[in-house]
């Protein structure tokens, strides 16, 4: 049974710190090493839970004067996740296109301000991305292909639309449906992730 956004609003009951501003990115076939690699990522040390992510995010950015952004990632069957706290690396399409090579790339992000992105890029070809808030206003090689799904998981791509409205979460969903991969409570609070940080271009 396909989820909707409805099926993750506990991400802003149970981690407000992280649902406030985020970015997660799913790639497939490519291990946190070589994700690492093709980011240009210096390593850092492991954390345990998304809290001690979010905190270290934080740290970070003082310490470097907002110059890297904390990257976590884990793998998850053969996809890799990567989470960024109040970051945005994984939709930027100048470092997601080139890094998707030969590969999927799945990214979501929001900020504190409700602005968001979602993209979808295979090998290198950008296939869909959109602001979830926004879903009628889509562009890349293949902006309807999903359309069907979109409604279905709840985004609202009609000006009436009397469901609740999830979209900023719909996009876990969405995220979901291409990967196969959820996102849950446990794999946030229990997961130790492999830590990099990136320069922010």
């Amino acid at each position: 049974m396909t989820k909707t956004g409805a099926d993750y609003t506990w991400l802003e009951d149970d981690f407000p710190d992280i649902a406030e501003a985020y970015c997660f990115t799913l790639v497939r076939g490519l291990s946190p090493a070589e994700l690492m690699s093709r980011l240009e990522g210096r390593p850092e040390a492991p954390l345990q839970g998304i809290a001690a992510v979010v905190d270290a995010t934080f740290a970070q950015y003082d310490l470097e004067d907002g110059n890297r952004q904390l990257v976590a990632m884990t793998t998850a069957g053969t996809w890799t996740l990567l989470i960024e706290p109040n970051g945005y690396l994984g939709v930027t399409e100048e470092q997601a296109l080139p890094a998707s090579a030969g590969t999927s790339w799945i990214s979501h992000f929001t900020n504190i301000n409700a602005v968001g992105t979602f993209l979808w890029a295979e090998d290198q070809v950008l296939r869909l991305c959109f602001d979830p808030m926004f879903p009628e206003d889509r562009w890349g090689a293949a902006p309807d292909e999903l359309l069907d799904v979109m409604r279905r998981i709840g985004f609202h791509l009609e000006l009436e639309d009397p469901e609740p409205d999830f979209s900023p979460l719909a996009a876990f969903a969405l995220s979901e449906h291409l990967t196969g991969v959820a996102i849950t409570p446990a794999l946030l609070q229990d997961t130790t992730f492999t830590c990099f940080t990136v320069r922010i271009r």
